[in-house]
């Protein structure tokens, strides 16, 4: 479960929802350069930019 992308993913959108941003933007930030989808991690980094605005 180490490597697995979805989990941080996951908890940065709770965390996000909690107005946790900075929490959040690490998790998305660390989903994003654990997935090998191109797709994927250009959606969570954007996710990673976009928190709290």
């Amino acid at each position: 479960m180490r490597n697995y992308h979805l989990l941080p993913s996951a908890r940065g959108d709770l965390l996000a929802k909690l107005g946790r941003h900075a929490e959040a933007r690490t998790e998305f930030e660390r989903a994003a350069s654990l997935t090998r989808n191109e797709r994927e991690r250009t959606l969570l980094l954007g996710r990673a930019r976009d928190i709290g605005t």
